[in-house]
């Protein structure tokens, strides 16, 4: 199991070697800060796990897209999912081989799909009967081959948020599985079309396997009838999903645990086994850093503004999602304070956390927003024409700068004034 990375020592809280104290008083807030010893343990679990099995680690690049992340899981031999022509070059940019690179998402663009022919992709997951002929034009007049698995929807309940489940009919995601067999004949008539494998993808923030089973007993009975029809069914893609521990006490479902189940249902097949992990490599080997603007009551409510917003941290206004929020500097007091957590974006949906209890804060104090290593800074926006955050990562007793922090410039670039 993944170490804490972020842990109190000598009454600061630290990410492994480097106390955050410092990291906010040298590079400023709101800052992303992500682990990179983190980010490599929980991927050898996944491979560790997987060990004896024909498989690839297809790291979803959506979950976090920054270089020096993509750099360090490549050079572990990650592959990658993406979901856009822009992730591709950025995996490409960041060291990552175009063959080991699947193509995912449900509204490919033909621009999108022409690049990622010219770069030699592994395969596209294709979401639709349409989307496949539109690869086979395109790969046609390229004189190319694509590889292709349509993601099937096994309607199965992901016991989710909703906005993260995929898995059900009344998703916009993959074909019906009852209709999959027809879509695979006639999609193996294409020209420039190579039907290679199945794919499924129900959903995320998984806390239990037992739907990913479901789903994987489900597209491995697919492949069987695909195969009797004559048809070479090379790969299983099952997608990720895999929950992490967002609140104290929060126990998701080991790696191995999920592998250990999915060993015998494919020791009878030569197939190769792809997972499509985000959240589960990258959500925990980061946190958001982020200090208190002032403290403010309204009547008996109070509220602790901080300088980081939703615009940096969407995910508790889109989600209502919680995230542990915690001191730099470690208290020596039990929780004091009850609060809204609040960053200073103009719309009352701008909080990290509502009736928190918290230490006590002043002004100044620096404070930890946990799990923050996927979606976050990928969902950052410059809302109220704010500067997105920087982004450092943690090696040892090393702090890289891995983004920037965007100045007030970048905020205008490619923009022009429009003069009689």
């Amino acid at each position: 199991m993944l170490n804490d990375p972020f842990q109190y020592r000598k009454g600061k809280l630290s990410c492994d070697d480097v106390d955050l104290q410092s990291v906010a008083d040298e590079y400023g807030t709101p800052a992303y800060v992500y682990s990179k010893r983190a980010i490599e343990s929980r991927f050898r679990e996944y491979t560790s796990a997987l060990d004896g099995i024909k498989s690839h680690v297809c790291f979803a690049v959506k979950a976090n897209s920054n270089l020096a992340v993509l750099n360090t899981l490549a050079g572990m031999g990650a592959w990658f999912d993406i979901v856009s022509g822009g992730e591709l070059f950025r995996v490409l940019h960041a060291g990552g081989c175009a063959e080991n690179v699947v193509f995912s998402g449900v509204g490919k663009t033909a621009s999108e799909i022409r690049f990622a022919l010219e770069c030699g992709i592994s395969s596209f997951n294709c979401e639709s009967e349409f989307e496949i002929e539109i690869i086979s034009q395109i790969a046609t007049s390229m004189g190319r081959s694509a590889s292709v698995a349509v993601r099937v929807n096994p309607d199965v309940d992901a016991v989710t948020h909703p906005y993260i489940s995929t898995g059900l009919r009344e998703h916009k995601f993959g074909v019906d599985i009852d209709a999959a067999e027809q879509i695979y004949s006639r999609a193996s008539k294409l020209p420039g079309i190579d039907v290679t494998g199945v794919s499924c993808h129900i959903g995320s923030q998984l806390l239990d396997i037992e739907p990913m089973i479901e789903a994987a007993d489900k597209t491995l009975a697919l492949v069987e009838k695909l195969r009797a029809r004559g048809l070479k069914i090379r790969h299983l893609d099952l997608g990720g999903g895999l929950g992490v521990s967002y609140r104290p006490g929060d126990t998701p479902t080991a790696i191995g645990a999920l592998i250990d189940q999915l060993r015998p249902r494919l020791q009878s097949t030569d197939l190769t086994l792809m997972l499509e992990p985000g959240r589960s490599i990258v959500a925990e080997a980061g946190i958001l850093l982020t200090r208190v603007l002032l403290i403010k009551k309204n009547g008996e409510k109070t509220f602790v503004i901080v300088d980081g917003g939703m615009n940096d941290l969407i995910r508790p206004a889109l989600y209502q999602a919680y995230h542990e929020i915690v001191p730099v500097l470690e208290p020596s007091s039990d929780p004091g304070l009850t609060a809204d957590i609040v960053g200073p974006v103009c719309e009352s949906g701008d909080f990290f956390a509502r009736g928190r209890a918290m230490p006590p804060l002043e002004p100044g104090a620096l404070l930890a927003i946990r799990t923050a290593g996927a979606y976050g800074f990928v969902l950052a926006s410059n809302y109220n024409t704010r500067p997105r955050a920087c982004e450092l990562m943690i090696e040892g007793t090393q702090v890289v700068v891995a983004r920037q922090r965007e100045s007030y410039e970048d905020l205008i670039r490619g923009e022009q004034c429009i003069l009689d």
